[in-house]
């Protein structure tokens, strides 16, 4: 079938008006083409990777190595989907019973300042080569990005599809939104038979 613009306009699933690239929470699910269980399978309540699981969880994990801007929260490798929680740094950290040292992280950094008032990120010298923050959608693309070049490798194809287009996300505006979130992304895998994305 060819392409229709009218048929196949896809509605944005982006909040009108919202800037991506300010610091903040966000939950965000990525999803297998056609929800095919690629990662691994769920036993015994527990996700159990496979070799492109591995791999999938070992990306997710570099994300905060590579960009700076970056901090992983809770977050969950399922059979055909991905789950977590992101923080693009420069807000008040809202991660539960933080005991790190003043300074050790950068979603930590102000603790100690009065509540309700915004970390602000630091100011970039004048220099051009100082990258601007990542946008949730430049996270999400390298995150896929990466992966699939990986799964390619080890596959042997280079024809398959291996993400769904679209990706979900949900902006995290206060704790107890982060605690209900970062709970379900941790009983997912015991949840599996009635998960939204079970197949």
């Amino acid at each position: 079938m060819t392409y229709n613009p009218t048929i196949h306009r896809r509605k944005s699933i982006r909040l009108q008006g919202y800037d991506y690239s300010q610091a903040g929470l966000y939950f965000i699910t990525i999803c297998t083409h056609n929800r095919v269980p690629l990662f691994g399978n769920i036993v015994d309540g527990e996700m159990q990777f496979n070799e492109l699981g591995i791999v999938a969880d070992e990306e997710w994990r570099k994300t905060e190595h590579i960009r700076s801007h970056v901090v992983l929260h809770e977050f969950i490798i399922m059979p055909n989907h991905v789950h977590g929680i992101i923080q693009l740094v420069g807000a008040h950290c809202m991660r539960p019973n933080c005991t790190r040292p003043h300074g050790m992280h950068p979603e930590c950094a102000d603790l100690d300042e009065p509540p309700g008032r915004v970390q602000r990120a630091p100011t970039a010298p004048p220099t051009s080569t100082v990258q601007p923050a990542p946008t949730v959608g430049d996270v999400v693309r390298g995150f896929k990005s990466s992966v699939t070049k990986l799964l390619h490798a080890i596959s042997g194809t280079f024809c398959q599809r291996f993400w769904q287009r679209t990706y979900f996300e949900h902006i995290i505006r206060n704790e107890d939104a982060y605690l209900k979130i970062a709970e379900y992304i941790q009983t997912n895998p015991r949840c599996w038979d009635t998960d939204t994305y079970y197949v």
